[in-house]
């Protein structure tokens, strides 16, 4: 009875500016834990035409949904420079604080991985962009 509407409250358009606050507010969790420099990150490229509604709707979508399921329903919505605009964002999001965590480190190279192809010459210019050696 108590979860009825949870798919209500954590439906969430995910266009490419959503896909970017979603996929940076689970780097940003990956660790367990978030750094004043992540959040100041995440409120830089919301920038200011963002409401506290669309931030809610975020966070409420990041909560209901797994990052895995968040990658299947949003890779066929991106182009590969808008994934790979989102990989880099999540990188310089995990680096804020001076340094990437495991959690976050593991987070950058799944979404890497499941988003597929990212460019036409990102695999020439990043060839281990997503490998683990």
């Amino acid at each position: 009875m108590f979860g009825m509407f949870k798919s209500q409250s954590a439906s969430l358009d995910l266009n490419p500016r959503t896909c970017l606050v979603v996929s940076l507010i689970y780097c940003m969790g990956a660790d367990g834990e978030m750094d004043e420099e992540e959040i100041g990150h995440l409120v830089s490229v919301l920038g200011r035409g963002a409401t506290r509604e669309q931030m809610n709707a975020a966070l409420r979508y990041v909560r209901a949904t797994e990052p895995y399921q968040f990658l299947t329903d949003s890779n066929a919505r991106l182009r590969p420079a808008q994934k790979l605009c989102i990989i880099l964002n999540m990188i310089d999001s995990a680096m804020s604080d001076g340094e990437a965590e495991q959690g976050e480190q593991r987070l950058v190279v799944q979404s890497r991985r499941g988003m597929g192809r990212l460019s036409g010459g990102a695999g020439a210019a990043f060839p281990h962009a997503g490998r683990q050696e």
